[in-house]
């Protein structure tokens, strides 16, 4: 089958340039083409957002275990050594002494029990937020290896399309200078070499730079990046009666972002109202004192070494700015539920819509495929017919011109059906298994 390949393709392949296990090392082997699960094992393994989300997962975990270390002894030790005219008086808080020790421990606070909760369905929203930032890189690399794939391989079918131009041209300029056509033919055909020289200046500019951004995201020079048409995984097949908005409602990493973060922010209102509750901690200080604060001469016994043990409670009886904070925090748990509430909706109506324009946009490919593979039948009719004298190349150069428009038509709906298939993956959680395989 001959194809043909016209320029404004490009804009419609053009988005990913303006977006955004251990994986088996890539050589830049001018021989070996980057497999696409290749390509996306190293973007992942390589990008700038992978050691982003690395170091947020980090600093999660340690804010839970700072909330949770609020139960493990404290020990502080110090000095508070000074000189004294007439009453010792203290400093910072603790008689002055010249070595000194004191140690904390939290035994009852039901405010800080919610805190940890809180701690830890934030780090349970950090992972959902690398998740979902794992899977938009995922989907970007996809989209510019497939997209590049496509580029590629069109430019041979172009190189062809311009050779034919170049003919018709050739002929054309013969037939104008012995009188049998117009000057306006030479100009037409003229203009058909120039629109083809242009589709392929158009197609290595963009080859040129989505092959830049897979280096980016992939640490490969560019020069090691070929694609491979056999390795891109087939999509999946859609049906319309599955019930994916459901599916996508209970995996997709921005439903999970919005219902954690709101548990967090109910836990955080929860330890706000707990403010209020009892509180014990155990305590204990020890502290050497010296003569020259005057402990001789205002107390009725003196002596070097003291230590107090016991424990401390706590009760709020009376705190109205606390409890207006429990009700302000309380507000913002509830603002926090809606608003997840409405991005799993958001979710869902955003799939069901995906899912639908799938099945329009396999029905644009088919009637696209059709309507080039008749004017591919246009073609050879309009040969067969030069051959018995009937027609001229004039017939055959519209005949390859309506069908450079059909493959063009053809092109932008196949990449429209697996654009549309790509991010209904990420919708519902599925990219990932999709792109690398099922997990281990």
């Amino acid at each position: 089958m001959k194809l043909h390949f016209r320029g404004t393709i490009l804009l419609a392949l053009f988005p990913c340039l303006i977006v955004s296990l251990p994986a088996q090392e890539h050589t830049a082997d001018q021989g070996q083409p980057l497999a696409f699960r290749t390509a996306i094992e190293l973007a992942l393994k390589n990008s700038a957002a992978s050691g982003i989300s690395r170091n947020d997962a980090q600093r999660a975990q340690a804010a839970v275990k700072q909330t949770r270390d609020f139960f493990l002894p404290q020990m502080t030790f110090g000095s508070g050594l000074g000189w004294s005219y007439g009453f010792p008086l203290s400093l910072e808080g603790a008689a002055p002494s010249i070595f000194q020790v004191y140690y904390q421990e939290g035994l009852l606070n039901l405010a800080q029990r919610e805190n940890i909760k809180a701690a830890q369905s934030e780090a349970k929203t950090t992972e959902a937020q690398n998740a979902d930032r794992r899977n938009e890189l995922i989907m970007e690399t996809a989209l510019c290896y497939m997209q590049l794939d496509l580029l590629d391989s069109s430019i041979p079918v172009q190189k062809e399309q311009q050779q034919a131009a170049a003919k018709y041209q050739d002929v054309a300029g013969q037939r104008v200078q012995a009188g049998l056509d117009s000057p306006v033919e030479l100009t037409r055909a003229k203009l058909a070499v120039a629109r083809t020289r242009l589709d392929i200046a158009q197609a290595r500019s963009a080859a040129d730079q989505l092959r830049l951004r897979l280096s980016q995201l992939t640490g490969l020079p560019v020069t090691a990046i070929r694609t491979s048409t056999e390795s891109i995984p087939r999509l999946p097949d859609v049906s319309q009666d599955e019930d994916l908005a459901s599916q996508a409602e209970q995996n997709n990493a921005s439903v999970k972002i919005a219902e954690f973060a709101a548990q967090a922010k109910e836990h955080l209102a929860k330890a706000e109202h707990k403010q209020l509750y009892p509180s014990i901690d155990a305590v204990a200080q020890y502290a050497l004192l010296s003569r020259l604060n005057n402990y001789d001469e205002f107390f009725l016994k003196f002596q070097r070494n003291n230590a107090t043990l016991g424990g401390v409670i706590r009760f709020a009886f009376v705190n109205p700015v606390q409890r207006a904070a429990a009700q302000a925090a309380r507000f913002d748990a509830n603002k926090a539920r809606e608003e997840a509430r409405n991005i799993k909706q958001q979710v869902g109506t955003q799939t069901l819509k995906l899912q639908r324009s799938v099945q329009q946009l396999a029905a644009a490919r088919d009637v696209a495929q059709l309507e080039h593979e008749l004017a591919q039948a246009d073609i050879e009719s309009a040969q067969a017919r030069i051959d018995s004298g009937q027609a001229s190349l004039k017939d055959e150069q519209n005949a390859r011109v309506a069908e450079h428009q059909r493959y063009t038509a053809y092109l932008n709906s196949t990449f429209e059906l697996d654009k549309a298939n790509v991010q209904l993956l990420r919708q519902t959680g599925d990219l990932e298994n999709w792109a690398l395989g099922p997990k281990r």
